[in-house]
């Protein structure tokens, strides 16, 4: 693969990350995903298709509305910008398997980009209602759950056997984030949060899930001890901070770098 095709599926997984934010704002509103013109938030005009340009639509427009001038949530361009990256890094992370069969090549990377597609929506919905949505997340462990299933040499039978540790990946760690949700009624962990952790465990495995589940909770405690000390407003153990912006940044950087338990630790060996 050529540099130009990396172009292409960065600009395809902007195109995607447009329809994505639609899902995010029409989600539980009644309205349909499919249907429908895409309209300004504030005054309710119709949008022109230059105006719905990935990315560019908004720089040019400098993030405000042709009409009334209000501003574009900055939500927009980064969902699409970030689902372009997304799609061109896991078109790069399985280039492998492109040398040996070009048509598991496209099934793999078609299903992870439909996978880390879910896991966006789920992120931005979270972040802007603090609540994970059950019907987004049983389709990413869905999804989840068919990946154990995928031989990913591209040699022989497309379908394979999961392993027993594959299995088990997925319940091994969202059971014990379930009981701290039991035992805490929801103020420790959301039951969300637990589901989510099924799916990541059966894209990742054990030894890569413990890690992004430890890289999760480092960023997780920098954030909040950063926001403590710059906001004004008084923070404590009740203040509720959602937590699937870190699972993400820990299943992606874990995920695309190929990171372990024994890795990180190695980091602090002087």
């Amino acid at each position: 693969m050529n540099t130009l095709a990396f172009v292409f599926i960065f600009l395809l997984g902007t195109i995607i990350g447009s329809f994505l934010n639609v899902v995010i704002y029409r989600f539980n509103t009644g309205k349909s995903m499919v249907k429908g013109r895409s309209i300004c938030m504030t005054c309710n005009r119709n949008l022109r298709w230059y105006e719905l340009i990935p990315v560019f639509s908004f720089l040019i427009q400098s993030g405000k509305c042709r009409r009334c001038a209000s501003n574009i949530s900055h939500q927009y361009p980064l969902v699409e910008l970030s689902t372009g990256l997304l799609f061109a890094f896991i078109s790069y992370h399985f280039l492998p398997i492109f040398s040996v069969s070009i048509l598991s090549y496209i099934a793999i990377v078609t299903l992870y980009s439909f996978i880390f597609s879910l896991f966006t929506v789920i992120l931005v919905y979270d972040i802007r209602h603090k609540i994970i949505p059950d019907k987004l997340v049983f389709v990413f462990i869905f999804a989840s759950f068919f990946s154990i299933l995928i031989n990913y040499t591209g040699i022989g039978s497309f379908f394979v056997a999961p392993t027993f540790m594959s299995i088990i990946s997925g319940p091994l760690f969202a059971v014990p984030f379930a009981l701290l949700w039991l035992v805490s009624s929801g103020k420790w962990m959301g039951l969300g949060d637990s589901k989510l952790i099924l799916g990541i465990g059966w894209i990742l495995g054990p030894m890569a899930t413990l890690c992004a589940l430890t890289l999760s909770f480092w960023i997780g405690a920098v954030v909040s001890l950063v926001m403590m000390g710059l906001s004004h407003k008084k923070m404590g153990m009740k203040t509720e901070i959602p937590f699937a912006p870190f699972l993400a940044l820990g299943v992606l950087i874990t995920f695309f770098f190929n990171l372990n338990v024994l890795s990180l630790t190695s980091l602090f060996n002087f």
